[in-house]
């Protein structure tokens, strides 16, 4: 089954680093039949176009702006990334909500402003390890959802890809299990359904993030119940990034 494999790069590498690596990459999972995107930082779109620019390698940003355009300096808009041929946009990562005080209110209005502008945007939810162990987590991914998918029509969640990442697994090395997984992908569903339409929910494409690595994908990505895989630490590593990205799950 085709799946959707993203490598989100965080604040690592530098352009010429990337270079090597987009270089690398591009020719590597030349017949993969899965869909592969990177999300190096802000610097480095330009190599991305220069290198990946009509390859079988989709790029995107690591977050946008909230607003068109205007005078806040240091932040970087949804049309700027959009000229620079990226296709998707990682919005509400928990590193954003937590480090930098992003609210469910922010990453609504973000998410309109990158549908606005032609990006697809990997929107993450999940929980904490202390919401887990209170028994909250599957009604805290659902507030998630009502709140940052608010006032999107439909048809708008053709760009839209859930990543469900929950908090207490990112960077810990610890992973959910593949039934914790498809009991979150069911909650994430349903409430699709229940914002949107049957349809909607059947259709929406939902990646798991959470320490995946090479000891672990294949288990992971094997479960029917999600599209793919959003891949922190080790899409840093080309050659295991490849092995993920091309195999047939």
């Amino acid at each position: 089954m085709k799946k959707l494999i993203i490598g989100n790069f965080k604040m690592n590498t530098t352009p010429s680093e990337f270079k090597s690596y987009a270089m690398t990459l591009a020719t590597k999972v030349k017949g993969a039949k899965n869909t592969v995107v990177v999300c190096p930082p802000f610097t480095h779109l330009s190599v991305a176009r220069e290198i990946l620019g009509g390859s079988k390698v989709f790029y995107g940003a690591q977050n946008i702006s909230a607003e068109e355009n205007g005078a806040f300096t240091g932040e970087i808009s949804a049309k700027m990334i959009k000229d620079l041929g990226a296709t998707y946009v990682i919005l509400g990562h928990s590193e954003r909500r937590g480090q930098f005080k992003e609210n469910d209110k922010l990453v609504n209005k973000k998410i309109k402003t990158a549908l606005a502008n032609g990006l697809k945007v990997i929107l993450c939810v999940g929980e904490s390890l202390q919401t887990r162990e209170s028994k909250q987590a599957q009604n805290f991914v659902r507030k998630q959802l009502d709140d940052d998918l608010k006032g999107i029509y439909e048809n708008e969640l053709e760009s839209v890809v859930i990543a469900y990442e929950p908090i207490w697994a990112i960077g810990t090395g610890k992973t959910a299990t593949n039934s914790d997984i498809t009991k979150m992908a069911e909650i994430i569903r349903k409430e699709i359904e229940l914002q949107f339409s049957p349809k909607a929910a059947q259709n929406i494409t939902i990646v798991y993030g959470g320490s995946i690595g090479l000891k672990n994908y294949k288990k992971i990505l094997s479960n029917a119940a999600i599209n793919g895989a959003l891949i922190g630490g080790t899409s840093l590593d080309v050659d295991a990034f490849t092995l993920i990205a091309r195999e047939n799950y």
